[in-house]
């Protein structure tokens, strides 16, 4: 089982002063899965990230990265894990093609440099200089030089930020096809939407503790729910929760020939993630 896990994390736990920032903290992430760290800024999500990629010490509990500990793995171990940060601005003088191809030289067995300049849509702005691209196209030069090494691991912080729509879509795809070749990949985002789109499981964070994790669509029993069903009636919004949104709906279509307005919400993750929080917050 061991040999099927990327990242395996029991009992993780680190202080800074009287600040517990991550308390005991459990993770797994499988190899060719998805995995979306969520919640509050304070969490413990970026200390427990900095962790996983040798960047900070524990005080405490057992950490496997690739099978080796973060803490004291080398220079072939770190060629294998692609890191894209939440922001960067250095090397502004430098042009998409020199960056992505210089970044290649560092690993072994890097991925075609062309290539991953085609794949996170810079093409047209190859010959640019860095500091030239505007905030959405230097996240995806962020990118490129996170996966031009091919690793088997890769760490995405807030990695859509300053993404339009369509741009955001196809970083989407992009790292769809990483996890579909194999790739682990461990993100942070505050987009739930996102999460919920590329996760194969989302873990909820909250005072430096895993509150929940699950499927995006499952988690926190969202399935389990209570349903909301609306209508009009008589001119007027009505609204019910019940666990039989069929049986609601089967009674309201005995009394008209079209419900108006009717709609039937399930809990969006949205719904789910703010409850885990609140809850957790309620018994501090």
């Amino acid at each position: 089982m061991t040999d099927e896990l990327a990242v395996r994390v029991r009992g993780l736990h680190k202080r800074y002063g009287d600040k517990h920032a991550v308390d005991g903290l459990d993770l797994e992430v499988a190899r060719g899965e998805i995995v979306a760290v969520l919640g509050p800024n304070g969490a413990g999500k970026t200390t427990t990230v900095e962790i996983l990629e040798g960047y900070r010490h524990r005080d405490a509990g057992e950490v496997t990265v690739l099978g080796q500990d973060p803490q004291t793995a080398g220079r072939d171990w770190r060629a294998r894990i692609g890191i894209v940060l939440q922001s960067s601005s250095d090397l502004d003088e430098a042009t998409v093609t020199e960056l992505v191809h210089h970044w290649a030289t560092f690993y072994p067995r890097p991925r075609d440099p062309e290539q991953v300049i085609d794949a996170v849509g810079l093409r047209e702005k190859a010959k640019t200089r860095a500091g030239a691209l505007s905030g959405g196209q230097r996240r995806r030069l962020d990118v490129a030089l996170g996966i031009v090494g091919s690793p088997e691991l890769l760490f995405l912080d807030e990695p859509t930020t300053g993404f339009d729509p369509e741009a955001r879509r196809a970083f989407w795809e992009l790292i769809a096809g990483l996890r579909d070749d194999g790739t682990a990949i461990l993100l942070t985002t505050h987009y739930l939407d996102e999460a919920e789109q590329l996760a194969d499981r989302a873990v909820v964070v909250s005072d430096g503790r895993v509150v929940a994790t699950g499927a995006p669509a499952d988690l926190g029993d969202r399935n389990a729910r209570q349903a909301m069903v609306r209508w009009v009636e008589d001119g007027e919004h009505r609204e019910v929760r019940t666990d039989t949104p069929t049986a609601v709906v089967a009674e309201l279509a005995g009394r008209f020939t079209e419900i108006p307005g009717l709609q039937v919400l399930r809990p969006t993750l949205e719904d789910i993630y703010l409850s885990l929080v609140d809850a957790k917050e309620s018994v501090r």
